[in-house]
């Protein structure tokens, strides 16, 4: 029979089911349907390597491997082919498992930083109805980098410069740093999806010999009960002497190092099990009257520590893709920036890129729907830009020429081209990824709590192992030395303290990842469970109550001339002026579509306005005492003057040919969302204090609109951080949030420092939270999310507490007296293993709380 091939997959199969293409040609397909094969007149061309479609005809690069012709989007993608070009030749179907050719492959699918290709329409659909039913090992797309350092995801200040397992924990050491989102799975999950798998198909016929009689199947009777005895070593051997390798081998390490933990347990109870069975097995005659059952034999418990160490991988690989869940944050964040950017060259030609091509200085054109690639300016054009994903915010900003963009945000409806200005690990979607990494890894005080537990818990389960063994084999029941060992390794098993380990990681995991998709950036998880306890906060004014940009308000004349006139005057004075002040006059101006002149013989006197002429015009704008020098009476407006300023405005007086022209007043707006963000505020039981450089007059119109509780006026940088020692001293617990360079002693002194993410740099260093969109609305999300996180903490630490707190005491057996039935090993393997999914799945609920 020929072989024939699935254009589509590129699979070679005898089997194969033809389909003819209306054109006569006869092409052959992998599935029935025909839904896999792609005709010959419109194969998909796609480059190997990154998955996108290419346009043969457009000039791309272009090589050649095996005979064949590859098309490629860019260089760098031709270069990474022709380094090893095997690597990118073929992929597997994640739903079927057969092999796709890359390059022509008709269904493609990014999935949280992964590329997936299909053979097929219907697998592609499967996938994407349960993509986490389909996600099983994926051969890894790269080596980790040269330098990569190794920590333990429980016990981050285990450092290490090559994988192995935690000495203090057991569990496997990962990458540090920030993910490449192409890395590959979990080494660890894919090693225990196998060993599960193994133990699970071994296990399951062991159980039907062992409890077959207690269902109606009498197994035992058919084949007879040594023989039974001897299939069920044959079937727990590998189990136990294989697949449980690593828990052995953690469970050595921690009486090594001296820290014991659940592997401590699980390797005692699962080896006491097995080897107590073996014995038994091969040298039954050496057992006492006591240890022997129905029939002489003596009885074995070899489904027991076959089932728990099943149960134990099935807890372990649950943990482990919640763990790579809550790490789909990261690789979510990571995923917003496009692959490639369109780069506009000195000669106006316009080619897609690889994004690491991608340096500073290039213009670069953004398309109506396109993700925005690096962080830099707008150079031409004009659209709306939704910046949610990055600021929380969910309406989209207007962007004009000289507007700033974020690498991430997406392009609505204009054509934009910009500048790229900060690239690769310089962006600030780059710089949040690696807050959060490093956020994810950090340790909450309340973990203390669990680690001084698990330090005297496991030396404590242990005792009360032998105890319950001492107590059993003396006053147990016939044969009383089997329920000994049963009661004892029931106590090992279930009081395994995962659960314990698993509540705080889990929650501050999930729960900074939650916060990054929301502008929360949180810079540890110290600074989370602070967060949560604060009940003062202290507030700049400028630039985090108000917009941090003053605006010209009003503009009031004075008898003789017009009020485009006096905004005229001022403008063309202020215009040679730097003073913040001036450009809000001038801005103001433009505004309203008022010519601006160019003065002449600009003088500036220190404390007073500026001076100048304007044609063969003396103008002067200033406070009360420059009008006092050049002799003009401002009373006919200067209450007036004085009312703007009792609502916190900046006003000044404008005179020309020594006569009074009028008043223009200016003023630092407060954001829109300030007020209602400072209701929410109260409301979660914060007392809001503003500390401001500003004057006392500007303060306190400012505190009177919004009801702030206290102002501190006039407070220098060291003031501020005198403030927070002050209310230190009052019991208070502070949280500062500031956005410029003079409020980081004082972020740095509170018990949280929270940034604004539009100020200063070292601003951001210096808190313990950074908000990406600077307004109050991000300090209510921040205090929402600190509070369900500790929440959730709290409810972790009561299951676990909880279900070993009853779990010991019911394994020891104290409940056979009343009930007469004493709790098998592997029930208990399966309530520790329950006990850690709970855990998980309660700290799974932070991605989905509104914030």
């Amino acid at each position: 029979m020929q072989i024939k091939k699935d254009l589509g997959s590129g699979i070679m199969d005898r089997h194969a089911h033809h389909h003819h293409h209306s054109s006569g040609d006869e092409h052959h397909c992998c599935s029935a349907n025909g839904a896999c094969g792609t005709h010959s007149d419109d194969t998909v061309i796609r480059d190997p390597v990154c998955g996108m479609t290419v346009d043969p005809h457009a000039g791309k690069p272009t090589g050649e491997h095996a005979g064949r012709t590859f098309h490629f989007c860019s260089a760098g993608c031709k270069t990474k082919f022709e380094a090893e070009p095997e690597a990118y030749l073929t992929a597997t179907d994640p739903v079927c498992g057969m092999k796709v050719d890359r390059a022509t492959a008709e269904h493609f699918l990014r999935h949280e930083g992964h590329k997936h290709y299909f053979c097929s329409s219907g697998c592609k659909a499967k996938f994407e109805a349960d993509p986490h039913k389909y996600e099983g090992p994926r051969p890894a797309e790269k080596p980790m980098p040269k330098g990569t350092l190794y920590t333990c995801p429980m016990h981050p200040e285990i450092v290490r410069d090559k994988p192995g397992s935690c000495p203090i924990c057991g569990m496997a050491l990962e990458p540090m740093g920030v993910p490449t989102g192409d890395e590959g799975p979990n080494p660890e999950l894919v090693d225990f999806v196998r060993r599960f798998w193994v133990s699970a198909v071994l296990s399951i016929p062991l159980l039907v010999v062992t409890m077959g009689p207690m269902l109606g199947l009498p197994v035992r009777e058919w084949i007879g009960e040594r023989a039974a005895i001897w299939v069920e070593l044959v079937l727990a051997s590998p189990v136990v002497l294989w697949a449980a390798i690593p828990f052995f081998h953690r469970g050595w390490e921690s009486i090594l190092n001296r820290s014991p933990n659940m592997w401590t347990l699980i390797s005692i109870g699962v080896g006491t099990a097995y080897v107590y069975s073996l014995v038994a097995t091969l040298f039954p005659e050496i057992f006492p009257h006591q240890f022997r059952g129905h029939g002489g034999t003596v009885p074995v418990y070899f489904e027991a520590a076959s089932v728990i160490v099943a149960l134990v991988f099935l807890g372990q690989v649950l943990e482990l893709k919640a763990r790579e869940r809550t790490g789909s944050a990261i690789r979510a964040l990571l995923d917003l920036a496009p692959k490639t950017a369109r780069r506009i060259a000195a000669d106006g030609t316009e080619t897609d890129v690889p994004l690491d091509e991608v340096h500073s200085g290039d213009r670069l054109r953004i398309r109506p729907g396109d993700s925005v690639p690096v962080d830099g300016t707008v150079l031409e054009g004009r659209s709306s830009v939704d910046e949610a994903m990055i600021t929380g915010e969910p309406v989209p900003v207007e962007k004009a020429a000289g507007d700033a963009l974020i690498g991430g945000t997406i392009n609505k409806n204009g054509s934009l081209v910009m500048q790229a200005e900060k690239v690769g690990s310089e962006t600030m979607l780059a710089n949040i990824v690696e807050m959060v990494a490093k956020a994810q890894r950090s340790r909450a005080p309340i973990q203390g709590l669990a680690d001084r537990v698990s330090a005297w818990f496991v030396p404590a389960v242990v005792l009360v192992a032998i105890v319950a063994f001492v107590v059993w084999s003396l006053l147990g029941p016939q044969p009383s030395m089997v329920y000994a060992i049963v009661a004892a390794v029931s106590v090992l098993i279930i009081a395994c303290p995962c659960a314990l380990g698993l509540a705080t990681p889990m929650s501050i995991m999930t729960a900074t990842g939650r916060g990054a998709h929301a502008g929360v950036l949180v810079k540890n998880a110290e600074a989370l469970e602070r967060f949560a306890a604060v009940d003062t906060l202290i507030v700049d004014k400028t630039g985090t109550l108000t917009e941090g940009k003053p605006k010209l308000t009003d503009v009031a004349a004075a008898e003789g001339f017009a009020e485009d006139e006096v905004l005229a005057l001022a403008a063309a004075l202020e215009k040679a002026s730097e003073h913040p002040l001036a450009e809000a006059i001038v801005e103001g101006a433009r505004d309203r579509g008022i010519r601006i002149g160019e003065a002449r013989n600009f003088a500036s006197v220190t404390g007073k306005g500026v001076s100048g002429q304007l044609g063969d015009r003396n103008v002067a704008i200033g406070n009360e005492a420059l009008m006092a020098d050049l002799g003009i009476d401002i009373r006919p407006i200067g209450n007036q003057a004085a009312d703007l300023r009792a609502h916190g405005k900046t006003a000044m007086f404008v005179a020309a040919d020594e006569k009074l022209a009028g008043i223009v007043a200016v003023a630092d707006p407060i954001k829109a969302t300030t007020a209602e963000a400072i209701r929410a505020l109260h409301g979660r039981g914060l007392k809001i204090i503003m500390a401001t450089g500003d004057n006392e007059r500007t303060a306190r119109a400012v505190a009177a609109k919004l009801g702030i509780d206290e102002i501190r006026a006039g407070v220098l940088p060291e003031g501020k951080k005198l403030l927070i020692d002050e209310l230190h001293a009052r019991g208070a617990k502070v949280a500062m949030a500031g956005d410029g360079v003079n409020d980081a002693p004082a972020l740095a002194a509170a018990d949280v420092g929270i940034a604004m993410g539009t100020g200063a740099d070292v601003a951001m260093e210096s808190a313990g939270i950074t908000l990406v969109k600077g307004d109050l609305n991000g300090i209510v999300r921040a205090r929402s999310l600190a509070e369900a996180t500790l929440r959730n903490i709290r409810q972790n630490l009561f299951f676990a507490f909880v279900y070993n707190a009853l779990g010991v005491p019911v394994a020891a057996g104290i409940l056979y007296p009343v009930f007469g039935t004493l709790l098998s090993p592997m029930i208990a393997a399966a309530a520790m293993s329950l006990s850690s999914v709970s855990v998980i799945g309660n700290a799974l609920r932070l991605r989905s709380i509104k914030l």
